[in-house]
């Protein structure tokens, strides 16, 4: 029913906004509760023109309404294109008088009196859809001023619908890239060697994926956008089944620890290929880059997978996991993130925490690995404060499986040469 019309539209539009921010509805059907509301209409709708068709993508009202979003007509049927043709006006104060409006397939299912309607114009100049409010009631108050309302919504949700689709475009490339990414098994697998850091022997390496636009874009783009396009697992369980691949080039007594999301390491998929690696090779590390929703959900997983694997929480100290969730998922091995390891020799603030960190992991039986070590002074460090195990460049860069074969292999030096630092290690070994 027509009502009196809101002082400022934008008031609602706004309004609609905070609520939206806090998960209510979408731009563009915020847009159109607000100029429904302003112009005391009974619905709002915007439509595209697709093949033929006229169809609804979003519907306000506050009456029911004989279409849902999806739903779709023959565009001649409708007094939408038929504005758009230039053979109804935009504003229509009772439909029933306009004898091509009135003969419309929609007047006996619902009521029709005034009618607004002023197409949706991408900024290339063509016409995506139409945007339309009605009133069940003839409506004779409205003007020209009512109508450059109209338009002026309809400009902001052309912008937004424009936004939409060329995100939709961004969507639709990276689910081909990842697909093709898929279909060819197009990952390769590097290792990086994890070490004591009493006496630096290798324990362990951590495989890492790598793709073949590396220099230009990081592998966590990669799994971003695989996970955005809804194959986040699927990338995941491709980087898993090449890395376990080169388990034979790993000597016997090492692990090789396999990064997973929390999606992944609950899925059957996973659980599977750990059952059949060899007994006690591989550890499966979680990183934890968004807060898990089914926390007990992934304990439970965890704790079917810990009988063929170990398990490590990454990102220690910089991720989601708090010390309450690192108790409930009960790990092995906690990663502390490259970040808190970095100048920790001239650093008492993250010493102190790695120490922390230590006591922690001795209490839950578990063992700490410094990720990110770059100079003698930071193993060193490490080191003294009780950190058992650690990896980065001043041990080695990550290598391909044959390369991570013959170091591991020559890593077997005499205790008295581990101990040194890794340039002294390579001077020993040339004599």
């Amino acid at each position: 029913m027509a009502g009196a019309k809101q002082n400022n539209p934008l008031t609602a539009f706004l309004a609609g906004r905070e609520q939206a921010d806090a998960g209510g509805l979408p731009a563009i059907d915020r847009i159109l509760d607000a100029v429904r509301r302003h112009l005391g209409m009974n619905i709002a709708f915007a439509s595209r023109y697709v093949d033929g068709q006229r169809q609804f993508t979003h519907i306000q009202a506050d009456v029911p309404v004989p279409a849902s979003p999806g739903d779709s007509e023959p565009q001649e049927d409708t007094a939408c294109y038929r504005i758009l043709q230039g053979k109804l006006p935009e504003l229509m104060h009772d439909a029933s008088q306009f004898p091509l409006a009135a003969e419309l397939p929609i007047v006996p299912a619902l009521p029709v009196g005034s009618h607004l309607n002023v197409p949706l114009r991408l900024s290339n100049g063509s016409v995506y859809g139409s945007f339309c409010c009605i009133s069940q009631k003839p409506d004779h108050s409205l003007t020209e001023r009512d109508l450059e309302t109209m338009r002026a919504f309809a400009a902001l949700a052309a912008g937004q619908i424009e936004r939409d689709l060329h995100d939709d475009e961004h969507r639709r490339e990276r689910l081909a890239r990842i697909d093709a990414l898929l279909d060819r098994d197009a990952i390769a697998i590097v290792y990086q060697p994890i070490h004591r850091l009493d006496n630096g022997a290798p324990v362990g390496v951590e495989s890492l994926a790598r793709f073949a636009d590396h220099d230009l874009r990081s592998p966590d783009q990669w799994f971003n956008e695989a996970a955005e396009a809804g194959l986040g697992v699927e990338l995941e369980m491709l980087a898993v089944r090449q890395a376990i691949r080169g388990l034979p080039y790993i000597p016997n007594d090492l692990y090789v620890a396999v990064n997973v999301s929390p999606e992944t390491a609950m899925t059957a998929a996973l659980a599977e290929i750990v059952a059949q690696a060899p007994a006690g090779r591989l550890v499966i590390e979680v990183t934890e880059h968004a807060a898990v929703a089914d926390q007990a959900g992934l304990s439970a997983a965890l704790d079917r997978l810990r009988k063929h694997a170990k398990i490590a929480i990454d990102d220690v100290g910089v991720g989601y996991s708090g010390l309450r969730r690192i108790l409930d998922l009960k790990p092995d091995i906690l990663k502390l993130d490259m970040s808190l390891t970095r100048d920790i020799d001239s650093d008492p603030a993250r010493a102190a925490l790695a120490q922390a960190m230590v006591a922690f992991a001795n209490g839950i039986g578990g063992r700490i690995v410094a990720e990110g070590i770059e100079t003698d002074a930071e193993w060193r460090t490490l080191a003294g404060l009780g950190v058992g195990y650690g990896q980065g460049w001043h041990f080695s860069r990550p290598m391909p499986a044959v390369a991570a074969q013959h170091y591991l292999l020559g890593a077997n030096a005499p205790a008295e040469e581990r101990a040194l630092p890794a340039p002294a290690r390579k001077k020993a070994a040339r004599r």
